[in-house]
């Protein structure tokens, strides 16, 4: 596990793309454990049984990392729900690396300073990039995107990262692959802004941005069901809820396997997960 985070640098690894012909290398993308949802922050009983269930098929699959794309939990910096997120990560096997991203639940729908700061020291950075094989993950906030207005100096920082980040993947040969919680867009990237996407005038900038270093995947949550857009060959995947659904798409989480530089994804609801990864074709 390779990190990157502004000027706190854990040794990122930048080389080209090694060859993985011989074994499909994957990742889970799950998003939206949100403990305390079912129950309005009563308890958090269900998204404990679901996370549970999810880490130890997790396990079990033995993707090469997991990536949860926000909202960890239900009310931002409450104590309890943060503990429960991270003991249940301990059941995680430690050769299978987990990254968080930070969702408008974890740092509130208007960020703060002290707010950022909090999610940080709970959880660790907001936005940073990792190294798996093949893979060179950008992980984002969203919320510097959706709500920027009370931390201007941190989303303008992230921004500059980002390009900064991309400028390196060109360098090294490499397409990222970009993880955030809100998503850029939903279906279309000319799209209104709603609750669920990023503000026009922001998504078109970060649009910009991405396709001019080449990026073909953002995977995001959020929505709580699943949603796909294009803008050109960019794919805006969106993830249903881990914990607890608001659509037609089960609790559940994506396998995606990398192959050269394309990605197949799939969703697979608790009901559906297979058996092992890769799935053995029918006969």
């Amino acid at each position: 596990m390779k990190l990157k985070h502004g000027t706190i640098a854990i040794g990122l690894l930048l080389c080209a793309i090694p060859a993985f012909a011989a074994d499909p290398f994957f990742f889970v993308q799950a998003s939206d454990t949100q403990f305390g949802m079912f129950t309005a922050d009563k308890d958090f009983t269900q998204e404990t049984a679901n996370w549970t269930f999810a880490v130890a098929n997790i396990n079990r699959l033995h993707p090469a990392f997991v990536v949860v794309t926000g909202d960890l939990v239900n009310k931002g910096g409450d104590a309890d729900q943060i503990a429960e997120y991270k003991r249940i990560n301990k059941g995680l096997d430690p050769a299978i690396h987990l990254y968080s991203v930070a969702g408008n639940h974890d740092v509130g729908n208007e960020p703060t300073p002290e707010s950022i700061a909090a999610y940080r020291k709970n959880i660790g950075p907001d936005y940073y990039s990792f190294r798996e094989g093949p893979v060179y993950g950008i992980v984002l906030n969203s919320s510097y995107f959706k709500a920027p207005g009370k931390v201007q100096a941190e989303a303008a920082k992230q921004e500059a990262w980002l390009a900064d980040e991309l400028q390196k993947s060109t360098a090294a040969g490499v397409v990222p692959i970009i993880f955030l919680h809100i998503p850029l867009f939903l279906e279309k990237p000319d799209e209104p802004e709603v609750y669920s996407n990023t503000p026009l005038e922001t998504r078109q900038r970060i649009l910009a941005l991405l396709h001019r270093y080449h990026v073909r995947y953002v995977f995001a949550g959020h929505l709580h069901k699943n949603s796909y857009g294009k803008d050109g060959e960019l794919e805006m995947i969106t993830t249903s809820a881990e914990g607890m659904p608001l659509g037609p798409d089960p609790s559940g989480f994506r396998i995606v396997e990398v192959k050269g530089s394309a990605l197949e994804y799939k969703y697979f609801s608790f009901g559906t997960l297979p058996s092992k990864y890769p799935i053995d074709p029918p006969k």
